[in-house]
């Protein structure tokens, strides 16, 4: 089972983004951009694991957001990994980078028990839009970071939960579901 750990963006946000993203989508065609269904943050991607540690996994991070209140985020700008002159990853930023930064910090120690490798580069909070799949010419990349100028409204949403999720690869992308939903604690609790 190909796993990951993530936050899912409510449907009704997730179409406003997809929605606020078609100036990117218009700027590149080298892009495999992702669809609105699809859009997440990602705290933490876990690879093939066999259905076995499903349970241990989720334990794992209840555990680990058992310490950490639900809170609200809002959207930000467009952003690109490493840059927009030699984009791979163009995302959607997040507010509360402290709590989200927190939160899948403690996600990866509670996993590494379980023979999980911790992460190696610094967490980013992002909505992933698109990657760019293959080299992607230079005046197509400037028109991409020209479009990613334009500053999106901000979009708000409550992260109540933390959800292990299963992405299955098919012939029209990744379809995901999720496995369980880790509620982190209420507010004022």
């Amino acid at each position: 089972m190909r796993l990951f750990l993530a936050i899912n963006v409510p449907q009704a946000v997730r179409d406003k983004i997809f929605r606020d993203a078609e100036p990117l989508r218009a700027a590149s065609g080298a892009v495999k951009w992702i669809a609105a269904p699809s859009l997440h943050v990602t705290l933490k991607f876990l690879g093939e694991q066999g259905e076995s540690l499903v349970n241990d996994i989720r334990d794992a991070v209840a555990g680990a957001v058992s310490t950490h209140a639900a809170f609200d985020v809002e959207t930000t700008e467009f952003g690109a990994f490493p840059n927009f002159h030699r984009p791979r990853v163009v995302w959607l930023g997040m507010t509360a980078e402290t709590r989200l930064r927190a939160l899948a910090g403690d996600i990866d120690a509670a996993l590494t028990p379980l023979g999980m490798a911790a992460e190696a580069r610094p967490f980013r909070a992002h909505v992933t839009l698109g990657r760019v799949r293959a080299e992607i010419r230079p005046a197509e990349a400037k028109a991409l970071g020209r479009a990613a100028t334009m500053r999106p409204p901000r979009r708000a949403f409550h992260v109540g939960t933390v959800d292990l999720m299963q992405s299955e690869l098919g012939a029209g992308g990744s379809r995901y579901s999720v496995l369980a939903a880790v509620p982190l604690r209420a507010r004022g609790t």
